[in-house]
């Protein structure tokens, strides 16, 4: 099936970039959103009430399984935002397969003359392929290689496992920006949980702790911690590097009591939730008030569902809070009990507004002030 093409017109007056945004097969739905936040915006909605949406990524297969990506519409001279995903996605595609669409697709968009080409992937799937060894390919920098050397000009993505990673793109190639989606999470915290002042200097602060998933994400939960003003638990895990997603042990280290308090465990993704599952069952013989989950991007590999569903049931784990970076139809209460889902959609579209008007970023990169958010606004 082809993908989605959303196209706003050049309007006099508006300074803005003529551009389109279109999605390879794995991404159709998630765009058509995007695009349809972005028709909100005041600037965008003076250019007329309706975007023009028509299908010009074509992918075709010959018989011996190799593709073609066809554009049907001419974008010649615009700026092209690009939404794909290579891991789980709408179209049930694997992960080798939507990684050949998404280059093909780059291709044939160069091929086709756009301005620029801006390649959105909201949660890149090979992000923990990082680490260079002797003898291991690097997964993460194969993919950025790929996609600047075929014309990519700008490469967008959500909480990348590690902040080296973005040195693997050079800028003078292809500019790269890592948007910190954890952000959306800490405003749902405050618009659901906290919603006043008072509460986050009387109940939050005094009553809440953020956990690390291990060290190496103290980084994370750190953040969290500073930004309500919480006590932070660092979880310390040792791998058994003989086996795939395989623990030995965790260690918990903590400057407060953990009996009685409401725990979230900090992690940038989920993947089969063998590290949260196991830090879980360790925290809970603490006792505290209650342990919830908090990640951006739910991977969700099997056998991750039935993990989480088992603490659920066990009345260990009280709830799971991730966003829509990944397609994830398991995400329904009914098969994961207490699972939150929180739209990325609204800040995918500020990010492409702030780069078709050729504004600024910087609202989005900084980090989030949950006092500032929650004050009431100055009056006249």
């Amino acid at each position: 099936m082809p993908g989605r093409v959303f196209m706003i017109p050049w309007a006099r007056g508006i300074k803005m970039n003529a551009f389109v945004i279109t999605a390879t097969r794995s991404m159709r739905d998630y765009a058509a959103q995007t695009a349809k936040k972005l028709a909100g915006f005041p600037d965008i909605a003076s250019l007329g009430d309706t975007i023009n949406g028509v299908d010009i990524l074509k992918a075709s297969c010959f018989a011996d399984g190799e593709m073609e990506i066809d554009v049907g519409f001419s974008i010649r001279g615009k700026d092209v935002v690009l939404f794909a995903s290579c891991a789980r996605n709408e179209a049930g595609i694997g992960v080798t397969e939507a990684k050949i669409e998404l280059y093909h697709a780059v291709d044939a968009l160069k091929r086709s003359q756009a301005r620029k080409i801006i390649v959105f992937e909201p949660f890149v799937s090979c992000s923990r392929s990082d680490r260079t060894t002797r003898r291991s390919s690097v997964g993460l920098w194969v993919h950025f290689k790929i996609l600047a050397s075929l014309g990519t000009n700008h490469i967008i993505t959500y909480q990348l496992h590690s902040d080296k990673s973005k040195s693997m793109v050079d800028p003078a190639a292809c500019l790269f920006d890592d948007i910190p989606a954890l952000n959306l999470l800490k405003q749902h915290l405050c618009d659901v949980y906290i919603q006043d002042l008072r509460t986050l200097e009387g109940v939050v602060r005094p009553r809440w702790a953020f956990c690390s998933i291990d060290a190496g994400g103290e980084k994370l939960a750190r953040g969290f911690a500073n930004a309500f003003g919480a006590p932070l638990v660092v979880a310390h895990k040792q791998r058994d590097y003989a086996h795939v997603n395989r623990i030995e042990s965790i260690n918990i280290l903590s400057a407060e009591p953990i009996e009685g308090k409401v725990l979230w465990i900090v992690d940038d993704m989920v993947d089969t939730a063998g590290s949260a599952e196991a830090l879980i069952r360790v925290l809970a013989g603490f006792k505290p008030a209650e342990i919830n989950l908090i990640a951006v991007h739910p991977v969700f590999s099997p056998p991750a569902r039935q993990r989480l569903a088992a603490l659920f049931d066990e009345k260990i784990l009280n709830r799971v809070m991730v966003t829509d970076t990944v397609y994830c139809p398991c995400a329904e209460p009914e098969r994961i009990p207490g699972i939150e889902v929180v739209s990325s959609v609204g800040l995918s579209a500020k990010v492409i507004h702030a780069i078709i008007t050729n504004g600024s970023m910087r609202k989005l990169l900084r980090v989030f002030d949950p006092a500032l958010y929650l004050s009431p606004p100055p009056g006249p």
